[in-house]
């Protein structure tokens, strides 16, 4: 089987067979398939798609090209939750915990951001003394004892799309619908979840901006997920906006503990619940959709969700009074500036990727991965579209230690903010939920 013949099959717009992608996929892993040819078969893909059933092997081969963690000695369904990515999106440190709480186990393995923030990673290392570095009986006893950890990605997961989302990058061949789902669904199904839910985002701060963008990628990963034999759903929420009101990564985590006491922002406290929700469906700690979030509700409302987060942190190193006392105990920046409206009136939008900006250009984001990450900075939302501002009124704070970019910052949120004179209709924070591909 030559590559050049299943490049010119792809080319030609006809579907290639199991073993023809296994054999691509294979051959560049190991260096037989060089990137060029391979660049030559993304852009054919990129042009001509791929049927369900080629993207599922495509991932499947993905899967194949390296290790699989095996989570079968943790007891029950492992549930996982994979975003899109946004800005805001603090739904992972929420999340786990809570649904660790409901019964369901939660064996997560987390990346370092590049861009906006920190990743989830980063956002837990704000927490004294949490450290990452566990072997994997030592995940997976976490997991067991007291229901959730978060790990850093060891091994060799994936190394094919490792290759491949590299060479993507240099090729133009980033926005392929099939290329883009396979990437996401082939490291999730390696890490060894049963279930996975997928949180789809689309808007201004997201990468497919369009709900219908948004579907499409759903449609595409929970085809891939029930595929291989995992059960899969997808809930297409909206990035328009941030989600909730901090952005940077000791903020984040500040919110995430009032949100896990029921006293966070409404809508990241929504989508958590609906993501939770589903995350029980699967997990088989509820019959439905509706008793999942009753539970959820039920478990922050006594406390121990909160309780959860504080021995997950404990077991991983972190000190358990950060989350009793957080302002005492995570990293806070010098300086607070606040940006003010110059016209009253409504907000009608906010352009999330560039709040986003905002805080990276502050220090709360990587541009490159060599970039190092201050803890303790970023941008605090004081209004959100909807809401009522007078003249003068602020908008949003930045909290920052280095001030070389603070009037950038500045700027970029005076801007990322559209005031108008009527009240905007107000839009649904979750659009579509998938189930079935």
């Amino acid at each position: 089987m030559r590559a050049v013949d299943i490049i010119q099959k792809k080319r030609d717009g006809r579907s290639l067979s199991d073993a023809e992608i296994g054999c691509l996929i294979n051959g560049y892993t190991h260096g037989s398939i060089p990137d060029y040819q391979m660049s030559a078969w993304a852009m054919a893909v990129f042009f001509r798609g791929m049927t369900p059933e080629e993207t599922a092997a495509l991932t499947d081969a993905m899967v194949k090209s390296g290790d699989k963690i095996d989570l079968s000695a943790i007891k029950g369904i492992k549930v996982d939750k994979h975003s899109t990515g946004g800005v805001g999106d603090t739904t992972t440190l929420v999340l786990g915990p809570l649904v660790a709480a409901a019964g369901v186990p939660v064996a997560k393995m987390s990346g370092r951001g590049l861009g906006h923030t920190g990743g989830t990673i980063d956002k837990l290392e704000s927490i004294p003394g949490f450290h990452i570095e566990l072997t994997r009986d030592q995940f997976i006893e976490a997991v067991n004892s007291c229901g959730l950890s978060v790990i850093g990605q060891s091994g060799n997961l994936t190394p094919a799309d490792k290759k491949l989302y590299a060479l993507r990058d240099v090729t133009a061949t980033v926005d392929s619908l099939p290329l883009i789902a396979s990437s996401i669904m082939s490291k999730k199904i390696a890490a060894g979840a049963d279930a996975i839910v997928l949180d789809v985002k689309y808007g201004s701060g997201a990468f497919m901006k369009t709900v219908e963008d948004a579907e499409n990628l759903a449609r595409t990963m929970v085809n891939i997920g029930q595929a291989v034999g995992r059960k899969s759903i997808a809930v297409i929420s909206s990035m328009e906006q941030p989600l909730g009101f901090a952005v940077g990564n000791a903020l984040e985590v500040k919110e995430a503990i009032a949100t896990l006491r029921g006293e966070g922002p409404s809508d990241l406290t929504d989508l958590s619940l609906t993501l939770g929700a589903h995350m029980l469906v699967l997990g088989g700690k509820a019959g439905s959709y509706e008793e999942g979030r009753n539970k959820l509700e039920a478990i922050i409302q006594s406390g121990e969700a909160i309780h959860t987060f504080k021995r997950f942190i404990e077991a991983q190193g972190g000190n358990p009074e950060a989350i009793d006392r957080p302002d005492d105990f995570l990293p806070s920046a010098e300086r607070i500036e606040r940006v003010t409206a110059d016209s009253a009136g409504y907000v009608s939008a906010i352009e999330a990727e560039s709040v986003g900006l905002a805080a990276m250009h502050v220090g709360a984001g990587r541009e490159t991965k060599e970039s190092s990450i201050d803890m303790a900075v970023g941008v605090v939302l004081y209004k959100k579209v909807g809401d009522r501002v007078e003249k003068g009124d602020t908008l949003a704070a930045i909290h920052v230690n280095n001030t070389e970019n603070l009037e950038e910052a500045r700027k970029i949120i005076r801007n990322s903010y559209h005031i108008s004179p009527n009240q905007p209709i107000s839009q649904n924070l979750i659009a579509k939920v998938i189930e079935k591909a």
